[in-house]
């Protein structure tokens, strides 16, 4: 797959590739028992001519059908058995890979800010081992074997052999040809392909504003111009490699037919038998059959050598981690020291110098105007963003020296934009893992949602979709509380919990608050609105990035009131 000798440049794939290479092994082996049987048809003709019709005997005959109906079925069970040989190294070719790809798919999706957002990987891996297991694949250890049909024609009489090199030369320029015309063409087709079906998934996604706003004309519009480019040069590339497929097909009927036409005349001067006249042409279209596919198979190569460049790139940009040796259960003792933080493809700072420190059990409120980096922060924070300069750590260790899988466990997190996820309420709340029914409702009454959820048909089994279905956007915030708070925390980020909730909903969140931080939990809530900061035992003010005001809760609360105590008498003069 685009030469695996380039280990140096993909050094994931091609260790993936070393550890499948005893399949293909196998499947060299299989394919060269499939060639040698695939000189028994044109040996049995030539028996059949030179011995049989010249002898007349019927029992010779009928011993050299019996072999070839043996040796013809035995060749369809190596093809079959190569196939399955294939299957096997796909198949493990994708477990080998499947998870890391995932991760790193995963992993760019985060780094980016969540602009990145294509399951493109996958469906690439995906259809990299689909092509493992299709016919054009066979054509590659077919190949090999062509100088051995042509070794077989110079056996036969040497204008055999010529006439084969001749045809292999045309055949091989035809393919390189094709190579030449349709591969860039394809590649960008792939690319640009990729960035419509990321505009489409971002409409559906936000389907109710664009047909809210009459914004659908307009984007389908942009969407089709993208489609007609992809369109155009497909069809570009696709005529142009049906020219040279036709080509192809037409040269080697020719080629086969003057074969035919140089073995009549070989024979009538009595160079060769009229069996060797026959077979001649046959063991040319033989030899030249995996070269045929391979031409008309190309544009399936050139695609899977796309999706081989693509895996190997993201896993190059987004090496694994070493796993970090396991640390004790944090307490939530939460320092941030001097912390800055950039986000991805940003040249700008949006937090600068931030430092706090947090004992366990204490909330902390960040306040500041629109775009002053409090989302940025809680990013930081839980170390979905690094940090460019500072640190961040948790009961001592740098948030990102963690094993995300033991850390995230004590994390509990509540992002502006709640995303549930297909499946029931239960599951929502337990994050997917082992449902623990008594944990599950104990989030549910920690988050004060219990009785909410017990109203609706199935109560903790409602089935919910990505948006919430059936649960309005209070309901979804509350639901993404019980799932912050499932399992005790140790630290618990609350960024906007209140976007949704009316009055009653946000004195039941202060409520859910103050049951919170009786447990222990250390708390850090972003809002807007001040009644929630009545649970906060200290506040950060964060204004363009930087801290403002850092200290007691009533301590910053009343140098926040003192510009609003003093607008009357300003006004007044």
């Amino acid at each position: 797959m685009n030469r695996i000798d380039s280990k140096s440049r993909f050094p994931e794939l091609a260790a993936a590739l070393r550890d499948v290479r005893h399949y293909f092994g196998f499947a060299g082996l299989f394919s060269a028992a499939i060639n040698l049987l695939m000189l028994t048809p044109i040996i049995y003709m030539l028996q059949v001519y030179d011995r049989v019709v010249s002898s007349g005997s019927v029992p010779t005959l009928t011993m050299l059908t019996i072999l070839m109906v043996c040796l013809l079925l035995a060749l369809g069970g190596f093809e079959w058995v190569r196939s399955m040989v294939m299957i096997g190294a796909s198949n493990r070719l994708e477990q080998r890979l499947r998870q890391r790809i995932s991760e790193a798919t995963f992993n760019r999706a985060l780094l980016s800010g969540g602009m990145t957002t294509s399951a493109q990987p996958m469906n690439d891996l995906s259809q990299l081992r689909q092509y493992l297991t299709g016919p054009s694949l066979f054509a590659f250890f077919d190949a090999p074997w062509v100088p051995i049909y042509l070794i077989v024609m110079y056996l036969f009489h040497p204008y055999f052999a010529l006439c084969g090199v001749f045809a292999v030369m045309v055949m091989l320029t035809l393919a390189l040809a094709n190579e030449k015309t349709t591969s860039r063409k394809l590649q960008d087709a792939n690319s640009l392909n990729s960035s419509v079906n990321n505009q489409l998934t971002g409409s559906l996604r936000n389907a109710e504003v664009i047909a809210a706003m009459g914004m659908g004309n307009d984007i389908r519009a942009r969407q089709e111009d993208g489609s007609e480019r992809i369109l155009d040069l497909q069809t570009t590339a696709s005529r142009q490699a049906g020219v040279f497929t036709s080509m192809s097909k037409s040269f080697r009927l020719v080629m086969q037919s003057l074969t035919l036409g140089l073995g009549a005349l070989l024979a009538l001067q009595q160079e060769i038998s009229p069996g060797m006249m026959i077979a001649g042409s046959l063991l040319l279209g033989r030899a030249l059959a995996p070269i045929d596919l391979l031409v008309a198979t190309w544009r399936g190569f050139s695609v899977a050598r796309a999706q081989y460049n693509r895996l190997g790139e993201l896993l190059e940009q987004l090496p694994p981690r070493p796993l970090p040796m396991p640390l004790p259960d944090p307490r939530g003792q939460l320092s941030v020291e001097g912390l800055f933080v950039l986000p991805p493809a940003s040249q700008t700072f949006v937090v600068r110098n931030a430092n706090f420190d947090l004992a366990p059990g204490e909330a902390l409120g960040i306040v500041g105007p629109s775009a002053s980096g409090k989302s940025s922060l809680a990013r930081a924070i839980l170390g979905v963003w690094p940090s460019a300069r500072g640190a961040v750590r948790l009961d001592g260790a740098e948030i990102f020296t963690w094993d995300r899988d033991q850390l995230g466990r004590h994390l509990g997190y509540l992002p502006q934009d709640i995303e549930l996820f297909d499946g029931s309420i239960a599951d929502n709340i337990c994050r997917f893992g082992q449902q623990d029914s008594d944990a599950i409702v104990a989030a549910a009454r920690l988050a004060g949602v219990h009785d909410l959820i017990l109203e609706l048909p199935q109560g903790y089994n409602t089935m919910i979709g990505g948006s919430g279905g059936v649960l309005s956007g209070g309901q979804r915030q509350r639901i993404g509380l019980a799932r912050a708070v499932y399992g005790n925390p140790c630290l618990i980020v609350l960024d906007e919990p209140n976007s949704n909730l009316d009055d009653q909903g946000e004195k039941e969140l202060v409520e859910a608050l103050e049951r919170i931080k009786q447990q222990g939990s250390t708390i850090i809530v972003i809002s807007h609105r001040t009644m929630v900061l009545q649970s906060m035992d200290k506040m950060l003010v964060l204004k363009e990035g930087a801290p403002l005001n850092y200290g007691p809760r009533s301590q910053v609360l009343a140098a926040l009131m003192k510009p609003a105590a003093k607008l009357p008498q300003s006004a007044a003069r």
